[in-house]
């Protein structure tokens, strides 16, 4: 490959390779990005679903409790039961899944409060009597009960349930820092391969003007004047490679005409 030939072709295959390389590195910094947004959408989302799961069974629980202890109202029995099942059976599977564990803990101290508070009452039976089941009125016994006893347990057991909810919120923020980390990563190698493949279209141009346009235009002007004003056939200037030997062949053409005339 001749010299011209050889630096056009190495400038233009810069070019690609540039545009290949920062292509590759964006692609893989959005991939990073697209998969950090998507694990805190899903996060987020599991734990909306986790957290209503377990306020259904918080809820459930509660009203089992208040039939039971204010009404000694028996048929409730298995509900609560099952409730509170269903309420650590949801917690093991958001200790599992979640990626802040730290809020868990009042979750589960929580819940563990109310298993034991649960498990008493179910063993000693309602506090309200047989009179308050069959005239449907509440005991007071109950309600004290469930006053002085169980409703705070219920209020501390449903607000570490809120709080888990929103836990994902407080790793957001370092998790967004990181997220715009990898968008500048993105973007970062496109600029900077469009800065180098500026400067290095502006050296194809100086090149090509320097040494390939300008020369072949004075020598066309050159050529021109030979053959109209037998003008002798000079060109100046710094001529290389296949500019060089386009020069010297033209000047061969000429000196062979001139012996022939």
């Amino acid at each position: 490959m001749t010299g011209m030939r050889k630096r056009v072709t190495i400038g233009f295959l810069s070019i690609v390779c540039l545009l290949f390389f920062s292509g590759m590195v964006s692609l893989v910094e959005l991939s990073h990005l697209s998969r950090d947004t998507g694990e805190i959408l899903r996060a987020n989302e599991r734990n909306i679903v986790l957290a209503k799961e377990m306020l259904d069974a918080a809820h459930a629980q509660n009203v089992a409790l208040i039939r039971l202890s204010v009404f000694g109202d028996r048929s409730y029995d298995s509900l609560c039961r099952a409730s509170l099942e269903r309420l650590e059976k949801t917690l093991l599977v958001a200790r599992t899944e979640a990626l802040e564990k730290s809020f868990l803990d009042s979750l589960s101290f929580a819940t563990t409060d109310l298993r034991i508070l649960t498990d008493n009452y179910l063993s000693f039976g309602p506090v309200g009597g047989a009179d308050s089941l069959a005239a449907g009125m509440p005991d007071a016994r109950g309600v004290d009960w469930y006053n002085n006893e169980y409703e705070a347990l219920y209020v501390r057991l449903t607000g570490a349930i809120k709080n888990y909810m929103t836990s994902t919120q407080s790793s957001l923020a370092p998790r967004t820092e990181q997220m715009k980390k990898n968008a500048y990563r993105a973007v970062t190698p496109v600029l900077i391969s469009l800065a180098v493949m500026i400067a290095i279209v502006l050296m194809l141009y100086y090149f090509m003007s320097v040494y390939c346009v300008n020369p072949i235009v004075r020598m066309n002007k050159e050529l021109g004047d030979w053959l109209q004003f037998r003008v002798p056939f000079t060109v100046g200037g710094d001529l290389k490679d296949e500019v060089l030997e386009l020069k010297e062949k033209i000047g061969t053409l000429i000196a062979l005409l001139k012996q022939k005339s």
